[in-house]
């Protein structure tokens, strides 16, 4: 009874540990080759396009209703103390440190990274990249490289806009819903954030646009089985960086706290 249990688990902890690796391996490669030439300008520009550019809409709904709904539950919560005038301190502090920059990652994970697990994916069936090789182009560097440097740049930037409209969002419900001056709120809602917090807020992004670009390309690129294999690589990607996301949320939050 214990030894097909333990077969079980130790075959699944080496399968793990296979694609731990083969991630590790896939993605030092990819970050080496953003030095090598040559520099493929204009895939570069169409990557900043699709990943910046695209998902402004995403961002600026998803950050404007976040910040909101925030917002309200701040308020009511203070009124029970009479602190109303915390709730924009504490919105702010809260939206630069961890809701603007998790919720961005998280929406990009959804929108960007699922894209390009289905697009290497697509490419790794039809065996586009078994071409690429036959034409002598090293596929990391060609499919890779543009991808990730387009996270890592323009997620902090999404991540910038995303606490711009969360300062209009908690304006709205807390000086059009709730009263307070407009004067008051814009004081007290930069009134507990250093300089530190924004850029905590901007290497959040920075790292989360590195596992967003690198799960999705690594998970299209190790696509298989066809239709069903393209089907699976989003939703593993979006899975699996949404995650990571998370976990490193807490460790850069303790660490860039300290």
């Amino acid at each position: 009874m214990l030894t097909p249990l333990l077969d079980t688990l130790g075959s699944r902890v080496l399968i793990a540990m296979d694609t731990a690796g083969d991630f590790a391996v896939i993605s030092g490669r990819a970050l080496g080759a953003i030095f090598r030439k040559p520099f493929d300008v204009p895939n570069l520009n169409r990557q900043f396009l699709a990943v910046g550019v695209n998902s402004l809409p995403v961002i600026l709904l998803t950050s404007l209703a976040v910040s909101m709904v925030f917002a309200v539950q701040l308020a009511f919560g203070f009124r029970q103390f009479q602190a109303e005038g915390m709730a924009s301190q504490v919105e702010g502090l809260a939206i630069v440190r961890e809701l603007a920059p998790v919720i961005t990652g998280l929406m990009m994970a959804g929108r960007v990274g699922s894209a390009m697990a289905a697009e290497l994916g697509t490419m790794q069936v039809t065996e586009q990249i078994d071409a690429l090789e036959c034409l002598a182009t090293d596929p990391i560097h060609y499919l890779f490289v543009p991808r990730v440097l387009a996270g890592a740049i323009m997620v902090p930037l999404l991540t910038a806009i995303s606490i711009l409209i969360g300062f209009f969002g908690g304006y709205l419900l807390l000086v059009g819903g709730e009263g307070q001056s407009s004067y008051v709120y814009a004081q007290d809602f930069f009134k507990l954030i250093v300089a530190r917090d924004l850029m905590i807020a901007l290497t959040k992004g920075f790292v989360f646009g590195l596992i967003i670009s690198l799960v999705g390309c690594w998970r299209g690129y190790r696509t298989f089985g066809g239709a069903e294999g393209v089907g699976n690589a989003p939703t593993s990607s979006v899975v699996t960086s949404s995650l990571w996301i998370l976990i490193s949320d807490f460790f850069l939050t303790k660490l860039l706290l300290v």
